[in-house]
């Protein structure tokens, strides 16, 4: 009886913590804005761990186990006009904060919908304890959910840099929201959207005057820490075009 008793009592704990972290702490609002104030930096658009930093050479980022490199479209979900640059894509958790920011005082150029039928996991089991639990990075590039999941892109430009932002479902998500309509100026640590759930941000930086202040596994926290610097000058490249029978979308997916 004593040993039912506090069996009961421990699933009752495990419940109300899992729904405190369900239902009030995964959506949790911290006020957010840069760690320091230096000209040219970009400050990670999400919270979570960086799970890759990529060239883009010829419209393509260069995927060893492949072989061959992954078209920036398959990322973004429309053309780009083989813009090169550079991306990095960052991982969030569900113990992480799920607001989306803005890296880098802008404006928005466009918001494009990508739909899925299906949306894979991003992780697998022990990959998800090694993640989350154990913070330790497993390669989430090259996997079928970065190219195939559902995603809002939101494409941005100003002072001399355009930039994509690349929010991906995972397969659990409930809803990516999106806070801003084309036209839209922004500026620094500003919300640009949310993920309901474990989930991914990319962001894409067309230009390649690019230097990264973090590297693979360093946890990041939106709109706060620098991830990179920029030359507030460099030249604006091209920009976004939409694929054929894709356009701008409404605001939210899922």
């Amino acid at each position: 009886m004593v040993i039912a008793v506090i069996l009961a009592a421990v699933a009752a704990i495990w419940l109300a913590v899992l729904m405190f972290l369900r239902r009030v702490w995964f959506y949790r609002d911290p006020a957010r804005e840069p760690e320091r104030n230096e000209a040219g930096m970009i400050v990670a658009p999400a919270d979570g761990r960086v799970v890759y930093i990529r060239k883009i050479e010829d419209g393509g980022l260069f995927a060893e186990k492949l072989g061959e490199k992954i078209p920036l479209t398959e990322i973004t979900g429309c053309d780009t006009n083989n813009t090169q640059g550079w991306a990095i894509g960052i991982y969030m958790s569900p113990l992480d904060v799920h607001f989306n920011y803005c890296p880098y005082p802008s404006s928005v150029e466009s918001i494009y919908r990508k739909h899925a039928k299906v949306n894979f996991p991003m992780l697998d089991v022990w990959e998800y304890i090694r993640v989350v639990w154990l913070r330790k990075m497993v390669d989430m590039f090259e996997r079928k959910y970065h190219l195939e999941n559902e995603r809002n892109t939101i494409f941005l430009a100003g002072g001399g840099l355009k930039m994509a932002v690349v929010l991906i479902a995972d397969k659990f998500v409930a809803k990516i929201k999106c806070f801003v309509e084309e036209g839209q100026p922004l500026n620094y640590s500003q919300k640009l959207g949310f993920i309901c759930r474990g989930s991914q941000v990319d962001l894409i930086l067309f230009s390649n005057n690019v230097e990264f202040e973090v590297g693979v596994n360093q946890q990041v926290y939106g709109g706060k820490t620098v991830i990179a610097r920029i030359d507030s000058g460099a030249p604006v490249l091209a920009g976004p075009a939409p694929l054929e029978n894709q356009g701008p979308e409404a605001k939210s997916a899922g």
